[in-house]
């Protein structure tokens, strides 16, 4: 059985991914991902997109967006 992987936003923070998702760039290049825990970029700004180097506390970035789901999707 494959790990669960769990994503939690972080408020004006980055995605924290929990698990060992597979990774596949735009260009369809796959990664292995090592960590158990990995932190997404969210504000756009880090150097090491997709992976957050913590640019998103001195850029100020704030996103308040909450995500609801209903049931059924």
């Amino acid at each position: 059985m494959a790990e669960a992987v769990t994503i939690r936003v972080l408020k004006n923070g980055p995605y924290e991914v929990a698990g060992r998702p597979g990774l596949i760039d735009w260009e369809g290049a796959s990664y292995t991902v090592t960590e158990d825990v990995n932190y997404l970029c969210r504000c756009g700004r880090s150097a090491s997109k997709p992976f957050c180097d913590g640019m998103h506390k001195k850029a100020g970035f704030q996103a308040d967006e909450c995500v609801r789901m209903t049931r059924g999707r």
